[in-house]
């Protein structure tokens, strides 16, 4: 156990709903010791398409460097393999559209390539939707609705973390397939712009649809100060709201990443200004991690924290990871479509 970690071991499988850490052989090993069989990583926010693909080339290195610790996941049978192998499997998002730039045919490309998240916006309107820190949300723009119905096709999950309330609506109504809030939390708990609202979280949970709980100071009551119980008091209200079946993790887990990223990820190339997002001009940075989690072998540590908050043993394997193997398995694979007959056509 590390010194950092917990008594309780944690049920498999144990999957993180997305992280953006400084990805080091350091960090990869402590995924191995904290358990951690697969996790959504971020490879890009405001990249275009051709910068996508040198993160991805970047990752392609990291894969050939360390085959012990972790290896690229494609589909749900890789978190089996993963466990399998005593490794992480790594599946890939991006955190804004910018990585199809107008181009729908991206979509299906960035999927071979192995994409399985994408979100329509961060935090301000993109070419499909609007993001939450807009004054006004017009919900899903054309080409958004475009986008939607071709994500469904490929198996590429809608993730709406940082858009606005209507567009996150009009999502879940327009998808044929459930959507994801990865990383985020009740905004009646603590009401951050990029926290959600009640009867958002009651619809998505009835669409079928996930949300991952995000430890990200700013998303917490309490900032760096919130405690592991007033955590895991939030995830048993959301289960309340939701449904246990539709909750898991997503911490947001920056760890290790310098000040510059976090300046990238809210100003990007769309202002000469410096944009804040959820922080200030006085703590400009990445906030302090909270006492009960600094990293990947603490994992233990929220299973604790969610036994003493009444779920049992079951529903804390589920939530610490079941529920994104069981929704990884629904949403990677191409949506199935009729086959011709060839032989009646001829």
């Amino acid at each position: 156990m590390s010194e950092t970690g917990a008594m309780h071991p944690v049920q498999n499988p144990l999957i993180d709903g997305l992280q953006y850490a400084k990805w080091s052989e350091k960090v990869f090993r402590q995924m191995r010791e904290g358990g951690v069989d697969a996790v959504h990583v971020t490879i890009t926010y405001h990249e275009n398409f051709r910068e996508t693909v040198l993160n991805i080339e970047k990752w392609n290195r990291w894969f050939e460097t360390y085959p012990d610790l972790i290896f690229q996941g494609f589909d749900a049978s890789d978190i089996a393999r993963a466990r399998a192998s005593r490794r992480t499997a790594i599946f890939f998002g991006s955190q804004n559209p910018s990585c199809i730039e107008d181009d729908i045919g991206l979509v299906e490309v960035l999927h071979r390539l192995g994409l399985r998240f994408m979100q329509l916006t961060y935090n301000n309107q993109s070419l499909l939707a609007t993001g939450c820190y807009e004054a006004e949300d017009t919900g899903l723009t054309r080409m958004g609705r475009e986008v939607v119905a071709e994500m469904n096709r490929v198996g590429l999950v809608i993730d709406m973390s940082h858009s606005g309330e209507r567009s996150t609506f009009e999502a879940m109504e327009h998808s044929t397939r459930p959507i994801a809030i990865t990383h985020a939390n009740l905004a009646s708990w603590h009401p951050a712009l990029r926290n959600k609202s009640d009867d958002l979280l009651r619809a998505l949970g009835q669409s079928g649809g996930m949300l991952g709980f995000s430890i990200y100071p700013h998303h917490l009551k309490g900032g760096s100060a919130c405690s592991l119980q007033s955590f895991c008091d939030m995830v048993a209200r959301a289960a309340d709201l939701m449904g246990v079946s539709q909750i898991g993790i997503g911490t947001d887990l920056c760890q290790d990443q310098p000040d510059s990223v976090v300046e990238w990820m809210r100003v990007g190339r769309w202002t000469k200004n410096i944009d804040y997002g959820e922080g200030s001009a006085a703590q400009a940075g990445f906030p302090p991690m909270p006492d009960f989690f600094a990293d990947n072998r603490d994992f233990g540590r929220l299973a604790a924290g969610l036994r003493a908050a009444g779920f049992d043993s079951g529903n804390v394997a589920a939530i610490m990871g079941g529920n994104w193997q069981r929704f990884f398995g629904e949403s990677f694979t191409p949506a199935v479509q009729a086959v011709p007959n060839t032989k009646a056509a001829q």
